[in-house]
C-alpha cells in the first residue's frame, strides 16, 4: 500500500468505518486487538518481554504500569527497531538546536517532548504509523471532506515529519514555528488565509487580540487548540474574536489521545488505543489515564500511565459515539495543590479545576491569570483594569478562601501581583500550577499521604 493510498484507508475507516452499538461491543474488540497486538510485539521489544515474562495475556489489564522516566531508561530495548536513545537524542537534538525537522534516522521519524514535567521524552514513529496517524487526524479534525481543498496553519514548538505527512494532494500544510516573532505569524497568516488554524491556546489566544485589534485578518473554517491546557477564559476571548467554537486536539508524546466531535465533545481515540482510568475521584470523575495503544509498533506504549487529570462527562454526547466523552482536560497531576488538613494529619488535594473556576467566576474583569502554589504561599496574578484592582482581589480572595475553608485546609497567604506584560509563548501555558513538592507542607505532625 502507498503512501496516499494508507492515509486514505485510515481517514475512511475512522470516519465512515466502524460503529460500535455499546461500550460493552467497544470494550470487547478492544481486548481483541490488545490481545493479538501484544502477542505479535512482546517478541520484538527486549524489555516488555522480560517485564512480562511468565503473565498471562488474558490479564493484559492488570499488567505492570509504566511512565515517562521507566520507558526513557529502558528506551534502548522499548523500542523494536533497534535504535538507541543516544543516537534518537542527538538527531532530535540537532533538529532543535538547526530548526530543521525533516531529518530521519534510519527512516524513522524522531521526536522531543517539550518536557515540562521536567521529564522530556523521545518518541520514535515509522513511516506507516505516520500514514495512519495522518489519516485518523484528518478525519477527525477536518471541517470538510478530505477531497476539499484545505490550508492547515499549524503552530508548535517543533516541527515534525509526522506533521508533515498531512500535506497531501489538495492539502496545504504550513508550519509556524512559536519560536518566530508574533509580528512575522501575523503577516504569514494575512498572505496564506488558513482555513484551518491549529495552535496552543495561549497562541490562540495572542492571534484572537490580533484580529479584535484589527492586525489579523484571517477568518478560518476550524480553529483546534493543541498541546495545552483550554482555559474557560482563553476559549471565550478566542471564540468571540474568530466568531467560532474552539476544538481541540488530545495528543502527546504517548499517541493522539482524544479530539471533539462536531459537537464540541472531546471523545478519547478509542477506536486506536485503551485508555484504563486510575481514578483520583471517582465521585467527580476526576482520572489518571493509562494509555495502551494497539497500533503502535515502533515504540509500543503498554500499560502507560500519563500525569494528566481528566474529567469524564456525566451525560451522553448527542453525536452518539460510545467512546468515552471528556468535560474537562484539567492539567498534570503535578498541577494539584495540597494543603494541609485544618484538624488531621493529612494534606488536601485542591484539584485545578476548582481553581480555575474560583477565578473566572468571581469577575469579567479579568483578562489574563496565573494561580502558583509556592512552599511559602499561594500566588495569584492577575490582568484587571486598574480601576477595579481592589475590587476584583478581594472578590477572588474571599472566594478562594471559602474553597479552602469548605475543603478543611489550612488557607496559606494569598498573595497578589500584577500579570506580566510580556509572557512567553514558546512555553506551554500552565495557568495552575504547583512550584512546590507536595510534601512541603508535612511536619512532624502531618503525613505525607495526600489521601487520594
Amino acid at each position: 500500500m502507498n503512501d496516499l493510498l494508507r492515509i486514505l484507508w485510515y481517514y475512511g475507516r475512522t470516519r465512515y468505518g466502524r460503529k460500535f452499538r455499546s461500550p460493552d461491543a467497544l470494550h470487547i474488540w478492544q481486548d481483541q486487538q490488545v490481545k493479538q497486538f501484544l502477542h505479535q510485539i512482546l517478541p520484538r521489544s527486549p524489555f516488555y518481554q522480560a517485564y512480562y515474562r511468565g503473565l498471562n495475556l488474558q490479564d493484559w489489564r492488570q499488567f505492570p504500569l509504566i511512565d515517562k522516566s521507566i520507558m526513557m531508561s529502558n528506551f534502548d530495548r522499548l523500542n523494536t527497531v533497534g535504535i538507541s536513545q543516544a543516537e534518537a537524542m542527538e538527531v532530535a537534538r540537532k533538529a532543535e538546536e538547526d530548526r530543521n525537522f525533516r531529518s530521519t534516522l534510519r527512516g524513522y521519524t524522531v521526536g522531543l517532548s517539550s518536557g515540562t514535567s521536567g521529564n522530556r521524552g523521545l518518541f520514535l514513529v515509522s513511516p506507516a504509523e505516520q500514514q495512519a496517524w495522518a489519516g485518523t487526524i484528518l478525519a477527525k479534525a477536518l471541517p470538510q471532506s478530505i477531497l476539499s481543498h484545505q490550508r492547515i496553519a499549524f503552530f508548535l514548538r517543533a516541527n515534525s515529519n509526522l506533521y508533515e505527512t498531512v500535506q497531501q494532494q489538495r492539502i496545504q500544510f504550513e508550519y509556524f514555528d512559536l519560536f518566530q516573532p508574533l509580528e512575522q505569524h501575523i503577516a504569514r497568516l494575512n498572505g496564506y488565509h488558513p482555513t484551518v488554524l491549529v495552535a496552543p491556546a495561549s497562541m490562540l489566544r495572542f492571534l484572537a487580540e490580533a484580529r479584535s485589534r484589527g492586525e489579523l485578518s484571517i477568518l478560518p473554517r476550524r480553529i483546534i487548540s493543541v498541546a495545552e491546557v483550554l482555559d474557560p477564559l482563553d476559549e471565550q476571548v478566542i471564540c468571540q474574536a474568530f466568531n467560532q467554537p474552539v476544538h481541540q486536539i488530545y495528543q502527546c508524546t504517548e499517541g493522539f489521545l482524544a479530539a471533539t466531535c462536531e459537537h464540541g465533545t472531546l471523545h478519547l481515540n478509542e477506536e486506536s488505543l485503551v485508555i484504563q482510568k486510575d481514578y483520583l475521584d471517582r465521585a467527580s470523575g476526576r482520572f489518571m489515564p493509562i494509555i495502551t495503544d494497539f497500533q503502535r509498533t515502533t515504540q509500543p506504549i503498554i500499560r502507560y500511565r500519563l500525569d494528566d487529570i481528566l474529567t469524564e462527562q456525566k451525560t451522553p454526547c448527542p453525536c452518539g459515539s460510545v467512546s468515552t466523552a471528556i468535560a474537562q482536560i484539567e492539567g498534570r497531576c503535578d498541577d494539584i495543590f495540597y494543603l494541609p488538613d485544618r484538624i488531621h494529619a493529612r494534606l488536601i488535594p485542591i484539584f485545578p479545576d476548582l481553581i480555575r473556576r474560583a477565578v473566572i467566576l468571581t469577575s469579567d474583569a479579568i483578562q489574563e491569570y496565573s494561580v502558583v502554589q509556592t512552599s511559602e504561599a499561594i500566588q495569584i496574578f492577575l490582568k484587571v483594569p486598574e480601576d477595579q484592582w481592589a475590587s476584583v482581589t478581594a472578590s477572588l480572595e474571599t472566594r478562594l478562601q471559602e474553597l479552602l475553608q469548605r475543603s478543611n485546609c489550612q488557607i496559606p497567604p494569598l498573595e497578589f501581583s500584577h500579570y506580566p506584560t510580556q509572557t512567553p509563548y514558546d512555553k506551554k501555558l500552565r495557568r495552575v500550577r504547583r512550584e512546590c513538592p507536595e510534601n512541603i507542607f508535612c511536619s512532624d505532625s502531618i503525613g505525607a499521604d495526600p489521601g487520594i
